[in-house]
């Protein structure tokens, strides 16, 4: 539709156009699943249906805190995913916060809302009408926008027809971003058995390496001093025979270490004689150098659940010593007798900056791994940093969500 077609005067308002825009709709959301290919498929009938010049929808992003461009109309259509935009920011932003249409007839640089995105061109559209994308029971799915060159005045009923088009939407992009959502799931299961599978099998070459060239050799060794303590005593030289009992004791402790370490690194020990709190607690005493304050339930958990939380704490815990330069860490578990659990570790160090899609950036291996552990006992794990403020990670497991909810709220 042509910014001519849209001085004419063709207004949403005309009951047949408002039925086709909204066949058009339908049509559209059953498209497929994904979510950026329904956003396109929407821009267009919308602009095509309404006799508007271009229209952007904007979905929520994974974390609930800012909007990604989905879909748009050419020549914006190449910009799809790269414009991000803040709740409270802009028009948009201001829309999506409040849940609350937004009309601006003319001069949108004088509305305060207003926020130029050169990469849209606001300057060259004079008139613009922003409606959340809402519904029950899913909530806010992201904002629509239509916009004109000429200039338009958009009444009550064509606020009311965007607004209709955006509940359609909001559970259309609901399903669309909880099928993209468990892809995602789906292949990090998959990654985690891979990296799982051979993290196994390095462990297990590492042990056996440990064990032949510790235990193993040490146990030889021992062998031969006790040998030689038996020949000793055997021809009364009951001096040099203490001598080498003593470097057998000596090796029997040595190799008790070791033993006992191979085994901490298959099921940490502190567990079963502590518990989870406790072990938590027997982690942060190796921080001498910080202020720990600890609050720490004692409920017990099922064990592969104690395991997988413990490993998550050592990992953010060593993250700490080695990178934060914090001053203070403050751990919390808080568990119940159903299996439900939420850590947080959190702390006054350097933090880092956020990704563009929303993660953390510069996290590594680490991150990545803690999230996994955290996916496999059907948990969530979040993380939140930015520079000189700290980093708190959170860990939720709760027996009671869905696969699918588990999912979600990744």
């Amino acid at each position: 539709m042509t910014a001519g077609a849209a001085g004419r005067g063709l207004g949403i308002g005309d009951p047949e156009r408002e039925n086709a825009v909204l066949l058009g709709i339908i049509e559209a959301t059953a498209s497929g699943p994904g979510v950026e290919p329904l956003a396109a498929a929407v821009a267009r009938v919308i602009t095509e249906a309404t006799a508007t010049d271009v229209c952007f929808v904007h979905v929520l992003d994974d974390t609930d805190t800012a909007l990604t461009l989905a879909g748009a109309t050419p020549p914006f259509d190449a910009r799809v995913g790269t414009v991000h935009l803040p709740l409270g920011h802009g028009v948009s932003g201001w829309v999506a916060a409040h849940r609350t249409p937004a009309v601006i007839p003319g001069d949108k640089t004088s509305d305060p809302r207003y926020l130029p995105i050169p990469e849209l061109r606001g300057q060259d559209y004079t008139s613009m009408v922003s409606v959340p994308m809402l519904s029950e029971p899913y909530g806010l799915a992201g904002v629509l926008n239509v916009h004109t060159v000429d200039r338009r005045e958009f009444g009550d009923r064509d606020v009311r027809l965007l607004l209709a088009i955006g509940r359609l939407l909001a559970a259309a992009l609901h399903q669309a971003r909880m099928h993209r959502r468990l892809q995602a799931r789906e292949r990090a299961h998959e990654r985690f058995a891979e990296q799982t599978v051979a993290a196994q099998e390095t462990e297990r070459r590492r042990l056996a390496r440990d064990i032949h060239d510790g235990i193993s050799q040490r146990l030889v060794t021992l062998s031969f001093h006790l040998d030689a303590a038996g020949t000793l005593l055997s021809r009364g030289d009951a001096g040099e025979a203490r001598t080498q009992l003593g470097i057998a004791a000596d090796l029997v402790g040595t190799t008790m270490d070791e033993a006992r370490a191979a085994i901490g690194a298959l099921r940490p020990p502190v567990l079963d004689d502590l518990g989870l709190a406790g072990a938590l607690a027997a982690l942060v005493r190796e921080l001498p150098d910080l202020e720990v304050r600890l609050d720490l339930d004692e409920q017990r958990l099922p064990d592969h659940v104690e395991v997988a939380l413990y490993r998550i704490a050592q990992e953010a815990l060593q993250n700490v010593r080695k990178h934060a330069a914090a001053r203070r860490v403050v751990l919390r578990l808080a568990a119940d007798g159903a299996g439900a659990a939420r850590l947080e570790i959190s702390d006054d160090g350097r933090g880092f900056a956020a990704s563009s899609g929303g993660g953390l950036a510069g996290n590594g291996y680490g991150m990545a791994s803690m999230r996994e552990r955290a996916e496999l006992i059907g948990g969530r794990l979040r993380a939140r940093s930015r520079p000189g403020a700290g980093t708190t990670v959170v860990v939720t497991v709760d027996p009671s969500l869905t696969s699918e909810e588990c999912a979600e709220n990744t």
